[in-house]
């Protein structure tokens, strides 16, 4: 009677082993949860989506000694090249679905270019969408507005500053400037004409509303016409600063610190002064392109620079 309860426990212990073994060589995933997030501002919904990440080598970017960035990134466990946010902002008014910004689409690489899957996960269809409100026409921000040449959103109406629309979209602008600048406006250009060719854009010639509860507000520096644009609803505020800022873990303590990128450092860094001074003393919520995403959060003035405060996450009960 004991040789075969001795068979048996050999097997149990077999099977278990099997199964150890099959469970511990599961495949890994390696890939993220969709990139969506909800927060409501008053009686507004708004969506951050992720178009990705894209690695950035902010050492050479940023106005500063190299080493020093490097320095600075190592104290907040991080490295270069810096795995850099793109967030684009779905707001819902509850009469208008309202985008700013479209992420990159397909023009810089596989690490972007997710935003279309992400707003499906998110329960919207890019058609759903009414209109759409370029912070500028940097092709990380402009590339989603195409695929394969045609719009992406086809009942949208794009808006963006004049200034950007006038100078990017300028051919002879294009044919004077550097080599290594063309492709901004090749970007800009492929991005946008689809839309104006269809009577589907409309530029921004002054600060105001152009939807209930949605205002523009000029903010030039990064580029001719950059734009932030304004939530409000029943006494609340977000204010979607589009690249007023690359890299928190440098720009907040040191504002000062430009980047390569920015058209005009002196405006886009008192642009960022204007803007991040009045967040820090009304205390409203700010929304950056190129923060951790969601990229929401407050600001408080820390010594002469800022302290970031991300937003707790929520279950929107």
């Amino acid at each position: 009677m004991m040789q075969p309860l001795k068979h048996t426990l050999f097997a149990i212990a077999a099977a278990a082993a099997m199964g150890t073994a099959a469970h511990a060589a599961a495949p890994m995933v390696k890939s993220p949860a969709p990139g969506f997030f909800r927060v409501m501002v008053g009686d507004i919904e708004v969506t951050p989506i992720s178009d990705g990440t894209v690695d950035l080598p902010m050492d050479q970017l940023l106005r500063q000694k190299p080493e020093l960035t490097r320095a600075t990134l190592e104290k907040n466990f991080m490295k270069v090249p810096v795995e850099t946010s793109d967030n684009a902002f779905l707001v819902n008014t509850g009469s208008k679905l309202v985008l700013v910004d479209s992420g990159a689409g397909a023009l810089f690489g596989p690490t972007l270019g997710r935003f279309v899957q992400n707003l499906k996960a998110a329960g919207y269809q890019p058609e759903q969408i009414d209109e759409i409100y370029i912070t500028h026409m940097h092709g990380d921000h402009v590339g989603g507005l195409v695929h394969d040449g045609q719009r992406t959103f086809p009942n949208a109406v794009v808006r963006a500053g004049k200034p950007d629309a006038d100078y990017w979209l300028n051919k002879a602008n294009m044919d004077k400037a550097p080599a290594d600048k063309k492709g901004h406006f090749q970007g800009a250009m492929a991005s946008i004409n689809p839309y104006v060719q269809a009577g589907k854009f409309k530029a921004i010639e002054s600060n105001g509303e152009l939807v209930p509860g949605v205002s523009a507000m000029a903010e030039h520096g990064h580029t001719p016409g950059h734009t932030v644009y304004v939530v409000e609803s029943k006494g609340q505020k977000l204010v979607l600063i589009g690249d007023l800022i690359h890299v928190a873990a440098v720009q907040m303590d040191n504002p000062q610190v430009t980047i390569a990128f920015d058209s005009d450092e002196k405006a886009a860094a008192a642009s960022r002064k204007q803007v991040f001074d009045d967040a820090a003393k009304k205390g409203y919520l700010i929304g950056g392109a190129h923060l951790q995403f969601p990229g929401l959060g407050h600001l408080q003035t820390q010594g002469k620079g800022y302290r970031w405060v991300p937003v707790n996450y929520t279950q929107m009960r």
